[in-house]
């Protein structure tokens, strides 16, 4: 049995698990913390309307979305899309709708322009 188990996410067992603030509107369940230069692996529930500033991919990053639409400046990504972002690559991200996903990144994301009120 693996280390770390998540059951039944595709079908809504993501909404039992404990969630904690990341960004405002984005809430996050670290499935696996940034340690010892080990990836990040972390479920992200975006409310309606939330978005992440425009970021720079340290490394690779993969998302799988598992409820609700994640949109970028390439499009919109519905339940059972796989997402994935190389390194070097930078957008920025929302939902309008809200949406959960699940995303390894194998670094840190780098800000490039915080958000303006």
């Amino acid at each position: 049995m693996p280390e770390t188990t998540r059951e039944s996410l595709t079908s809504g067992g993501w909404k039992t698990l404990p969630f904690e603030p990341f960004r405002e509107d984005v809430t996050i369940h670290w499935i696996q913390p940034f340690e010892n230069d080990q990836p990040g692996v972390a479920l992200l529930k975006y409310e309606a309307g939330a978005s992440v500033p425009r970021h720079l991919h340290m490394g690779l990053e993969t998302i799988v979305v598992l409820e609700g639409t994640q949109s970028d400046e390439a499009g919109d990504y519905g339940p059972g899309s796989l997402v994935v972002n190389r390194q070097g690559t930078e957008h920025s991200v929302w939902s309008d709708t809200g949406c959960v996903v699940l995303i390894q990144w194998d670094r840190p994301v780098k800000i490039l322009q915080e958000e303006t009120v």
